[in-house]
C-alpha cells in the first residue's frame, strides 16, 4: 500500500486486537508520525501488532491539542504523511482531534479517514431499538449543565445515545429513568472486551430496583424514541 502525503484517520480497537483492519495496520506501519493520546499506551499497541515504533508517536491530547495541531500541519505541509489515532476507537468520537482535522481541511490537506471500531454503534444495533434516526449524545456533562442537557435530549424524537463512565453510570440511569419512565433502556457494557455483557430493560423496571448493574468497565446507554 502506498502511503499518501495527508492525514490519515485510524480506528484502533476498543477490545479485541482482532478488530483492527488490515489497511489500518498498513497504514500505521508505513506513516512518518503517529499522534496519539497517550504514546505509552500508543506505543504497547503497536508493539501487540508488531508494528514498528521507530519513535513517530507524537502526544496529541486535550491540553496540547491546538498547539499539537498547527506543528503537525507543518509536518504534513513539509512532506510528511500522519496518522491520528486515539486510545481506543475511531478518533474525534468523544476523543481528541477535531481540532486537527478542521485545521488541515481549512488548510487544503487531504484527509483519508480509515472505517472501523467505534463503541456505540455495536451496542445501537444490538439495542434492537428503531435505528433509521437516531442522536448520539456522547458523553453527559458532570456537573454544569447536566440537568439541561439531558432535559434537552430526552426532547429529541430519535432513538439516543450516550456515553457514560463506571463512576456515574447508576447515577445516570436513575436521572434518565426519572426523567421518562415509559423509556426502554439498552446497555452494553465493556464491548469487545472480555467482560462484554448486554442488558435492556424499562426505565420503570430499574427505578423499581429490579435491574443489577455492574458499575465497572466503560459503558453505552441506548434509550428508546418517543
Amino acid at each position: 500500500m502506498e502511503i499518501e502525503i495527508c492525514l490519515y484517520i485510524v480506528p484502533t480497537p476498543i477490545g479485541n486486537l482482532s478488530d483492527i483492519t488490515l489497511r489500518a495496520i498498513e497504514v500505521l506501519s508505513g506513516v512518518d508520525i503517529i499522534a496519539c493520546e497517550d504514546t505509552r499506551r500508543s506505543g504497547l499497541l503497536l508493539k501487540s501488532l508488531n508494528i514498528p515504533n521507530r519513535s513517530r508517536l507524537r502526544s496529541y491530547f486535550d491540553f496540547n491539542e491546538e498547539r499539537r495541531s498547527l506543528e503537525l500541519i507543518d509536518e504534513i505541509r513539509s512532506g510528511k504523511s500522519v496518522a491520528l489515532i486515539s486510545d481506543a476507537g475511531t478518533p474525534c468520537i468523544s476523543d481528541p482531534g477535531f481540532r486537527l482535522v478542521r485545521l488541515a481541511r481549512n488548510s487544503g490537506i487531504k484527509i483519508i479517514s480509515l472505517p472501523g471500531a467505534v463503541a456505540f454503534v455495536p451496542s445501537l444495533v444490538a439495542s434492537g431499538f428503531p435505528i433509521h434516526s437516531f442522536t448520539f449524545f456522547g458523553f453527559p456533562p458532570q456537573k454544569k449543565g447536566r440537568q439541561l442537557f439531558l432535559k434537552n435530549a430526552f426532547s429529541n424524537p430519535h432513538t439516543l445515545v450516550f456515553y457514560e463512565s463506571s463512576h456515574r453510570i447508576l447515577r445516570f440511569l436513575k436521572e434518565i429513568s426519572s426523567i421518562d419512565s415509559s423509556r426502554q433502556i439498552f446497555v452494553s457494557r465493556e464491548i469487545s472486551k472480555i467482560y462484554e455483557e448486554h442488558l435492556c430493560f424499562s426505565a420503570m423496571d430499574f427505578l423499581c430496583g429490579n435491574v443489577q448493574i455492574t458499575d465497572k468497565g466503560e459503558f453505552v446507554v441506548v434509550v428508546s424514541s418517543l
